[in-house]
């Protein structure tokens, strides 16, 4: 039986990329998979071999030739530029100035395209609709259609009173703080989730789980490795289900431009956004070329203001799925994609977070013993230096994660998902 499955993921890399490996999987099965992705996508998912439906999150911006054009995800690099120098507070320090700011952002675009999407699914009339976001969009709940939701950030996002604070990096064995972080969470966001709640209310939803900004579907999916999962301290109902990964099939093959020489090759990226922090970019490249190394560095959209040294190569974008397992190392700000992906690969990591979910997979990734998590605007060259020598020095490390990740690669969590929304769909 073909289905027809629309995907409406978050306009960052990370959940469209996770949303295009899942649809490309389910495309290849035969059935139809409608994109209503944010209209900066435009054309690039079309290439993928999906229907575009897409939706504007906020009025176009003219761009110098009188056009709408921009670059997927364009708003969130813009965002995240201006709003860089919060980066460098704590976590509960930053609610206030980063993250209840970006839940104001996604509100105003939900309430935006509410219209736009009853008009998409109106057209497109799916069997299945997918979110992968972290944020309701009425219109996707109200419409009688199964519901699918995934979190492709970190899973705390799905909140329990044993576990860690989303969004606070606080350590899994160490609850001193965790009250203090929860209850600047409730200042923060108190108003603003009230607010979202009854608009949400009024277009006929549910009411939210207390301070969430996001409903549970039919079925839930969250992509995360069972090495670092919570489900022992908060256990999930029986529509979870964990994906130890979902790593896209759709990256372009990938060769070395350059010949090894006999240090180890160590993938360096900060994320679509993080990447556009250059004044950070350029300290630890600086500091990377000092060891015998070599690098491939994602430079991300400021790729020209970004200066590598002789034992580097980059670019703007790379196939990250077929760069990480080439490499011994990797040093990353903490995304979902780029942590479950280094697992999926075994490898080790160095984490550098920098805001949202960064800090809780930096700190689950070091707490369970797969990396190092340094202080990303404080650390000293010989802490950073000092991280890369242990990490590619420890041998047993080292096979304890390729034995994960050849089991990890093993579950096949791309196919898995797409099982089960077949099952669901039917």
């Amino acid at each position: 039986m073909s289905l027809t499955i629309l995907f409406m993921p978050e306009s960052a890399y990370g959940p469209t990329n996770n949303s295009i490996g899942i649809g490309d999987i389910l495309r290849r099965r035969g059935h139809r998979v409608v994109f209503a992705a944010e209209a900066s996508w435009k054309g690039k998912l079309e290439a993928l071999g999906f229907e575009e439906d897409l939706v504007d999150l906020a009025p176009p911006a003219e761009d110098a030739t009188g056009g709408a054009e921009q670059d997927p995800g364009q708003f969130w690099k813009d965002f995240i530029r201006e709003t860089a120098p919060e980066y460098r507070k704590s976590t509960k320090e930053q609610l206030e100035t980063v993250t209840a700011p970006i839940w104001a952002e996604l509100i105003d675009g939900v309430k935006y395209c509410e219209p736009q999407l009853k008009a998409i699914i109106e057209r497109v009339d799916p069997d299945v609709i997918v979110e992968d976001n972290v944020i309701t969009f009425p219109a996707l709940l109200t419409a009688g259609k199964k519901f699918v939701r995934i979190v492709s950030c970190n899973p705390l996002e799905v909140r329990g009173e044993g576990i860690a604070p989303v969004f606070s990096g606080l350590p899994a064995a160490d609850r001193a703080e965790w009250d203090a972080f929860r209850a600047e969470y409730d200042r923060t966001h108190r108003e603003l989730w009230s607010a979202f709640n009854e608009w949400c209310v009024e277009q006929g939803t549910e009411p939210l789980p207390d301070l969430d900004f996001i409903h549970q579907g039919d079925l839930n999916l969250y992509v995360y490795p069972e090495i670092l999962d919570y489900t022992d301290a908060r256990p999930l109902g029986a529509t979870w289900h964990r994906l130890d990964s979902s790593v896209r099939e759709t990256d372009e093959d990938f060769t070395l431009p350059f010949q090894r020489n006999n240090g180890s090759l160590i993938y360096f990226s900060l994320g679509s956004l993080g990447s556009s922090d250059v004044e950070l970019m350029q300290r630890v490249i600086d500091v990377l070329a000092t060891t015998p190394h070599q690098y491939i560095v994602s430079k991300g959209p400021l790729h020209a203001e970004i200066k590598l040294a002789d034992n580097m190569w980059g670019a703007e974008f790379l196939p990250q799925t077929k760069i990480i397992p080439q490499c011994d190392l990797v040093i990353t700000h903490g995304g979902n994609n780029t942590t479950t992906e280094a697992l999926h690969f075994g490898k080790p990591m160095i984490l550098l977070p920098l805001f949202w979910d960064q800090y809780d997979n930096a700190q689950r990734v070091d707490e369970m013993g797969y990396g190092v998590r340094l202080s990303t605007y404080t650390f000293t060259d010989e802490e950073l230096t000092g991280a890369i020598a242990r990490l590619l020095g420890d041998t047993e490390l080292r096979a304890r994660l390729a034995a994960a990740g050849e089991e990890i690669r093993r579950r096949d969590g791309l196919r898995q998902a797409a099982d089960l929304i077949e099952q669901l769909g039917q």
